[in-house]
């Protein structure tokens, strides 16, 4: 059973919240305040966490800092009264993993939530030997135990961000669109909003390329979206 923290100081969104993830079969902590929900965000261990961006004493933003700062990659998804584009992509730049604007659908909810969880389970239960590689000179990628390496030095990966580039990686030499990379590693069966995609790539390039700003791996294909291709050097 997976143990969700829903920080959220809105009583009614809180309580529709518990009772739609316990009905899932989810076990549920509540907090209804920023600093109990880092507090049990650090000593509860919970598999994903919902997190108001808007809270008493601290807000969602120096939560979602503070856990990305101590290196604890648990799924964060957002949750957010405020839609402007700038909001959310702060959001998913400061470490968050997704993002839902009030108001929201339980079934939306619990989609994302089962999506998230799927993937960050990758890193439970791998065994070293015979396991999966992926080579592009320096760059390393282990999709059965959630390790990336670049030069011999193991990089730090959200779980969306770790899915995103094994998925563009096992798709390499294609181009993906946006909407196909929304559905195929976000698994929304619903309209979801592709600028998610373009700032998980942009955190994917910060990391394993040499100049993020002139990518050898992730391309960028004008007016269509994105292809994983191996660098051809010298």
């Amino acid at each position: 059973m997976a143990k969700i923290l829903v920080i959220e100081d809105e009583q009614s969104i809180q309580t529709l919240l518990t009772y739609n993830l316990k009905e899932a079969g989810y076990e549920v902590i509540n907090a209804l305040d920023g600093r109990e929900g880092l507090e049990k965000a650090e000593q509860e261990n919970p598999d994903l966490i919902l997190l108001d961006w808007m809270l008493p004493h601290m807000d969602g933003m120096d939560i979602c800092k503070n856990l990305r700062l101590q290196k604890n990659q648990v799924p964060i998804i957002m949750l957010t009264a405020k839609d402007a584009e700038f909001d959310k992509v702060l959001g998913l730049e400061l470490g968050a993993d997704d993002y839902m604007t009030k108001p929201f659908s339980p079934r939306e909810v619990l989609a994302r939530v089962k999506a998230l969880l799927r993937r960050s389970s990758i890193n439970e239960g791998f065994d070293s030997s015979g396991e999966k590689k992926y080579q592009f000179g320096d760059l390393v990628i282990y999709p059965d135990r959630f390790e990336v390496l670049k030069s011999g030095e193991s990089l730090e990966f959200t779980p969306k961000e770790f899915e995103l580039l094994v998925y563009l990686v096992e798709n390499k030499n294609r181009v993906l669109t946006r909407d196909q990379l929304l559905s195929s590693v976000w698994n929304y069966d619903f309209a979801g909003d592709t600028r998610i995609v373009d700032v998980h790539v942009s955190h994917i390039r910060e990391k394993i390329e040499e100049n993020s700003r002139k990518p050898f791996y992730i391309k960028t294909i004008r007016g269509l979206g994105y292809k994983f291709e191996e660098p051809k050097r010298g």
